[in-house]
């Protein structure tokens, strides 16, 4: 038999089949190409933008827990990564102080900013100290602002990726939903305590949003923005409130030296009465991985766990 047809044959189906590998489509090796690429600069918004984003999205944030973004300085790479970036988010409210001119900047360069503060109605915000013109920054520690921050975030992914924005709208109603168990489980655990016990002395003045929606009076050591340090006029005159008040705990922050805190419960025991220092507060940064704080909602509510637990 000549076996001459049957070698062309297995010859032509070959060379079909390397055809047909060479033509094959390659494997995407970096599946996250086509998402869109977010940089956003405190973990709190980090946390936001994965969640209202969800699969469409890659987030980076600038700044890690427990980093103070009062001081925080921008690096060169931050500067690129954002100008690299789709969208980029900050809080505004003058959080991110040292970076106000770099978001002035970016705006008309290519990125999509989305400004957490523009979605703010000036009514809700409370005001800097003394100055009725600069506003506290600190919004996320009222839920239902930051239901506020979570529909801006939603609103300028869609102006970014028109495609994307019925699954961003559909991430948003299952957050606010979530946002709003939240709010219950802080409003339910605050009754636990009396009106009397309602009050919350920290080591900057980060929770006047949460005072005003909870309930609490609010005393804080420094001032609204970690940069103004407190004299010894300022814990002199907290150590006689606390004395006067019989308060029975004080806190200190995750991103704030712990010292002030300390120098206040010295001062306190020095006029004859004994603060505790009741556990650390998150105030400008979620919690780290290994903590199990680090999404916003389990940062809130362990904030509201140590405070209850020790002012009972």
């Amino acid at each position: 038999m000549n076996q001459k047809p049957k070698a062309l044959l297995s010859s032509v189906l070959g060379i079909a089949l390397l055809l047909a590998g060479c033509s094959a489509p390659a494997a995407n090796t970096n599946p996250t190409e086509d998402k869109l690429n977010v940089v956003a600069t405190t973990t709190m918004l980090a946390d936001l933008a994965t969640v209202v984003g969800g699969e469409r999205v890659t987030v980076d944030g600038l700044m890690g827990p427990g980093i103070d973004p009062h001081l925080y300085q921008a690096s060169a790479g931050d500067v690129s990564l954002m100008q690299n970036a789709d969208v980029v988010v900050y809080n505004g409210l003058h959080l991110e102080g040292k970076m106000g001119e770099i978001f002035e900047n970016l705006s008309g360069q290519g990125p999509t900013v989305i400004c957490i503060e523009d979605g703010l109605h000036e009514s809700k915000l409370l005001a800097w100290e003394d100055d009725n013109s600069i506003h506290d920054p600190h919004i996320w520690f009222d839920v239902s602002l930051w239901k506020d921050a979570a529909e801006t975030v939603a609103e300028g992914l869609s102006q970014a990726d028109p495609d994307g924005k019925g699954d961003y709208e559909a991430n948003l109603d299952i957050y606010l939903k979530e946002l709003d168990e939240t709010d219950t489980y802080i409003r339910d655990r605050v009754s636990e305590l009396s009106k009397a016990q309602r009050i919350l002395v920290t080591a900057h003045d980060a929770f006047q949003y949460f005072g005003k929606a909870y309930g609490f009076e609010v005393r804080g050591l420094q001032g609204i923005s970690t940069e103004a340090e407190a004299g010894t006029a300022d814990v002199s005159e907290l150590a006689n409130f606390i004395v006067e008040r019989r308060i029975k705990a004080i806190f200190v922050e995750s991103s704030v030296p712990t010292k002030t805190i300390e120098a206040l419960q010295a001062a306190v025991k020095a006029k004859g009465f004994d603060v505790a220092i009741g556990g650390e507060l998150y105030s400008d940064s979620l919690g780290d991985a290994d903590s199990g704080d680090d999404t916003y909602i389990l940062t809130v509510k362990a904030n509201v766990d140590t405070i209850v637990d020790a002012l009972k």
